[in-house]
């Protein structure tokens, strides 16, 4: 493909325009469409040629209406525009290295999280993050630059990606998955250009799966957390094949638990299932702390579906393990899970159960403990607090939870708050006459 010049490749100056490269960043095809039509007067006729794509998808999401996510299609969409790897968080292209549009002065090739220094067109590294949603996050931590790596990857490569991931899985926790998404699918696709692109010794392919398995799990729960369902199944799918791959049974287990998670709102027992393999998949030599949040998963899986009996169980079990698990080693990507997260747990299952007595006691004690920094994760908690309250019959005292739980997600790039909290709303609907109900009704609407 090098030596061929598409008639679809971007003007270097439109690449450098602002606008072009806060839609690249975000993966915003249809803008870039758009844009390569108006200002570089590139049919979109051509475009879908080129990139393979029918045509009324071309004009569809120009349109603003759908989007692009495989790995193959942007590559491919890559390639026809001429648009250098880094700026969509991929390996740096094929034809990169023999033409000069492959690279624009004063930009590192490292894409848009290694990037310090001032980009042509004047669009800095935070501004382009600004276009992920991540941007004030991202620029307070250290050391995201992507690893450089030749086209043999060492034995050390994997580790160095893994440490990466794990400073970008915090932004999870105050950002929701509108705002993450992106960071987190670039990050994926990128790894999987890499591993298809480069070469490495046998027990280095696994630990590269590893770590692949991981950045889909982040990246479909970020999907799930932003309302993007389909593309969260995909993901966590595909977390599971490369696991399974990397002979890492505690993150194959774990990506059936997210599966589990996503299943259990629309399919009670195909959820308690899957949840069920979750454990049995990581089996009892996963660490204790994996074990635990395993458990977890399953319990809740098993209070949607009204069975409080096996959720007791299971909270016990996950219980159980947490005790074993003080002062052994656990996965970062199991780090969150603890006991407050436990007790958390334990609340929402009753909750859902409809057990106010057992669900409000450990809500609040947990809730206490949990800083309003992440948002997203408190307000989801308060609805189950709220819900809890409405079935003990208190419901000034569930007005006053909504109320905060609204204020909380306020401004949060995650559909599930607002989600959780509707039905609350309406149940406290019918009790619109009292005043502290009224408020916070009107509340409801102002957002």
């Amino acid at each position: 493909m090098t030596g061929y010049e598409p008639p679809t490749a971007l003007p270097r100056a439109l690449l450098e325009r602002d606008d072009m490269r806060a839609a690249i960043a975000a993966h915003d095809f249809g803008a870039v469409f758009s844009l390569a039509r108006s200002e570089a007067g590139i049919s979109y006729s051509k475009i879908a040629a080129e990139c393979d794509v029918k045509p009324e998808r071309v004009g569809a999401l120009a349109r603003g209406q759908g989007s692009v996510t495989t790995f193959e299609k942007i590559a491919r969409i890559a390639d026809a525009l001429r648009i250098p790897g880094w700026m969509l968080g991929l390996a740096p292209r094929g034809w990169e290295a023999a033409t000069s549009s492959g690279r624009m002065p004063g930009v590192s090739e490292r894409g848009a999280l290694g990037d310090t220094g001032p980009v042509g067109g004047g669009v800095r590294r935070r501004e382009l993050l600004k276009a992920t949603g991540a941007a004030g996050l991202v620029t307070g931590l250290p050391e995201l630059a992507r690893p450089t790596v030749g086209r043999r990857i060492g034995q050390d490569f994997p580790d160095r990606m893994r440490k990466r991931t794990a400073r970008l899985r915090r932004l999870d926790d105050v950002l929701g998955g509108g705002d993450t998404y992106r960071v987190y699918l670039g990050e994926y696709h990128a790894t999987k250009a890499l591993m298809r692109e480069s070469s490495y010794a046998e027990e280095t392919g696994r630990e590269l799966f590893s770590v692949l398995a991981e950045q889909a799990q982040q990246a479909g729960w970020a999907a799930f957390d932003g309302g993007l369902h389909a593309e969260a199944t995909s993901l966590y799918e595909a977390s599971y094949v490369a696991a399974v791959e990397a002979g890492d049974s505690a993150l194959s287990g774990n990506a059936l638990a997210f599966l589990a998670y996503q299943t259990v709102s629309g399919d009670h027992h195909g959820g308690v299932e899957i949840a069920s393999r979750s454990c049995s998949t990581a089996g009892s030599t996963a660490p204790p702390g994996v074990r635990a949040l395993l458990y977890e998963r399953l319990a809740w899986a098993y209070a949607v579906a009204g069975l409080a009996t096996e959720t007791e169980r299971a909270l016990s079990a996950a219980e159980e393990a947490f005790s074993e698990a003080k002062g052994t080693w656990k996965p970062d990507w199991a780090a969150w899970a603890d006991e407050n997260e436990l007790r958390i747990m334990s609340g929402r299952c009753w909750a859902e159960l409809h057990r106010p007595l057992r669900a409000v006691p450990l809500l609040e004690a947990a809730l206490a403990q949990y800083d309003d920094t992440h948002a997203r994760d408190k307000s989801l908690y308060l609805s189950w607090l709220a819900d809890s309250y409405l079935n003990a019959r208190e419901v000034e005292q569930a007005a006053a939870v909504t109320g905060r739980a609204l204020e909380l997600c306020d401004g949060v790039a995650s559909v599930r708050p607002r989600k959780r909290l509707a039905p609350v709303l309406r149940r406290l609907g019918e009790h619109r006459e009292l005043p502290a109900v009224a408020e916070v009704l009107d509340k409801a609407r102002a957002a």
